[in-house]
């Protein structure tokens, strides 16, 4: 176990410039776990490193891959919450897309009950971001109105399913029919085609005030957000996908007293994470073993087909989940 396949970006630039190499296995340092990865879930951020615009942080791999799921191998100095052979999924800050990995042991959690590693490895990504931005930030309560862009996408089915569980009405967005009746299929009480119609018409006509709304697209959704949003809405921005500037009229921020916010993952330091896996641990892995949640998994490819699988993604053609698995 010297060695092992993982995926480089031998460029930055398109699906192509990713391809096989073969490194050496990482050593787990001190309260870290080393994970024979089974399966690794495909994310926006990384089709952002291929392309250049996204760099890991000091210290992580150049490898790309946010979220794993696998088996325990061996335990660094001080590991207590786990032991060789337990099956555990993990939010990584690279090194994904690779037959074995590292993660700190309180950035992993244990496999869900009844779940398979490749439904494991489309957890750790959407769910933390959807928890620490919409629950954390946006602070959704049972009652209130949840606004998700991009609804079909493998952040917005976790959002539409985290949202409902949690006693909330899910507005949200996608482009075309058959991905907006995935989103009411999964639970989504009204699906906008942006392609078509104006979500902020829409929302208005039928008396739909968002009190949060999660945006991954930016642009000229800001504006727009802004217009739709509740008096005391909380509007979270996690990616710009249509640019991050916008030439917005703010005084419905002041007229609503809205609260204008928004977060990124990767970077943020081991107990930042820990923090949000232990609140996953407590409130959202119970509603996994009740079978009131599962990920959606809409394709998966082998490891060395990663570059397949960035194609897929950019084609923006996929509902839920895109997935490498080893073996």
């Amino acid at each position: 176990m010297k060695d092992m396949t993982a995926i480089a970006i031998t460029t930055h630039g398109g699906p192509e410039v990713l391809a096989p190499v073969t490194l050496p296995v990482p050593v787990p340092k001190p309260g870290e776990i080393l994970v024979r990865v089974m399966a690794a879930g495909v994310n926006r951020p990384d089709v952002l490193q291929r392309q250049g615009g996204y760099p890991p942080p000091p210290g992580a791999p150049e490898t790309p891959g946010l979220e794993i799921a696998g088996e325990v191998v061996a335990l660094g100095g001080g590991v207590k919450r786990y032991e060789t052979g337990d099956r555990v999924c993990a939010l990584v800050p690279g090194g994904g897309y690779a037959e074995y990995a590292v993660v700190h042991e309180d950035n992993a959690l244990p496999v869900p009950p009844g779940l398979s590693f490749t439904e494991a490895a489309a957890i750790p990504e959407t769910f933390f971001t959807v928890w620490t931005n919409v629950f954390d930030r946006g602070r959704l309560k049972e009652g209130e109105t949840l606004l998700v862009h991009g609804g079909s996408s493998g952040i917005g089915t976790t959002a539409i399913m985290l949202g409902k569980a949690f006693g909330a009405a899910v507005a949200v967005t996608a482009g075309s029919e058959e991905k907006c009746q995935a989103c009411r299929d999964l639970g989504a009480d009204l699906a906008i085609n942006y392609r078509g119609e104006d979500f902020a018409a829409v929302l208005a006509e039928k008396g739909i005030k968002p009190d949060v709304i999660l945006d991954m697209v930016g642009g000229d959704y800001i504006a727009r957000n802004l217009k739709a949003a509740a008096m005391h809405g909380r509007i979270v921005m996690i990616a710009f996908q249509k640019g991050s500037r916008a030439d917005v009229d703010w005084m419905p921020l002041m007229l609503k007293r809205l609260t204008f916010t928004g977060s990124t993952l990767r970077a943020r330091s081991v107990s930042e994470k820990a923090g949000i896996a232990r609140a996953l641990e407590r409130q959202v892995w119970p509603l996994f073993g009740a079978e009131r949640l599962k990920p959606i998994i809409f394709r998966t490819f082998p490891l060395k087909e990663a570059a397949a699988a960035h194609a897929l993604m950019e084609s923006s053609g996929h509902i839920g989940k895109i997935v490498l698995v080893n073996g």
